[in-house]
């Protein structure tokens, strides 16, 4: 049933907070995909306070995404550094919210621990 009552302040917030809490968790299984040796470096640099650091990381990830025709390179990349810039460009975040979502109804094994991990 829709409510005719004008949303509040604290409805914004709450489904703000709600889609925060949403994202946190998905990044948090994605963390938790990764090799045991990269996790710590992963937190390590989802701090707010390494905000320079990870947007230079994902844009040299997404230009070295470009070079896939070379052994050391490839198309690995261009996903991590778009999940790096995400977390401080609100379109990417948006559009990679989408991504997860999508990924946590389709497909729940990727985000599932990984058992070799």
């Amino acid at each position: 049933m829709i409510s005719d009552r004008p949303c509040s302040r604290d409805d914004i917030n709450g489904d703000v907070s709600d889609e925060t809490a949403k994202r946190e968790r998905r990044m948090e299984q994605l963390i938790d995909r990764l090799p045991e040796s990269w996790h710590s470096s992963a937190l390590w640099l989802r701090r707010p306070s390494r905000r320079f650091l990870r947007i230079s990381i994902g844009v040299l990830l997404i230009v070295g995404s470009l070079l896939a025709i070379s052994p050391v390179f490839g198309l690995w990349m261009l996903p991590i550094g778009l999940l790096l810039l995400a977390e401080d460009i609100p379109v990417l975040r948006r559009a990679t919210d989408g991504i997860l979502e999508w990924v946590e109804i389709r497909r729940p094994r990727w985000l599932q621990r990984n058992p070799n991990g």
